[in-house]
């Protein structure tokens, strides 16, 4: 299942547009960049409450397919930019952390 197919299935809103066509090789959940950077896998979507433009960085290095934002919570200016500029996908959605991470697994697992 690819990007958009995800989004579209969750209703997400894209804050910032990178590859919607890429393919999904799972999730990882985390708030704390550093665990990000030393457990995401590439190609994975990462669901997050940060929303300061370090998540470009680190969703960069580690080759994440989208970053998913929480609770309503919006990605700061600088944060679209950076992510627009590096071709980082950025969606956000009132659900909480737990009720995304829930629905994801059941899209590819299904």
């Amino acid at each position: 299942m690819n990007v958009r197919e995800i989004f579209n299935n969750l209703g997400l809103s894209v804050m910032a547009g990178g590859d919607l066509e890429r393919e999904v090789t799972g999730c990882y959940i985390s708030d704390l960049l550093s665990d990000v950077m030393a457990n995401a896998r590439d190609g994975e979507i990462w669901i997050t409450l940060q929303t300061h433009p370090n998540i470009v960085a680190v969703a960069t290095f580690k080759n994440i397919a989208a970053i998913i934002i929480t609770n309503n919570r919006l990605p700061e200016e600088e944060t679209i930019k950076r992510a627009s500029k590096e071709g980082v996908t950025i969606a956000t959605t009132p659900m909480t952390t737990f009720e995304i991470g829930g629905r994801l697994y059941q899209l590819l697992r299904c």
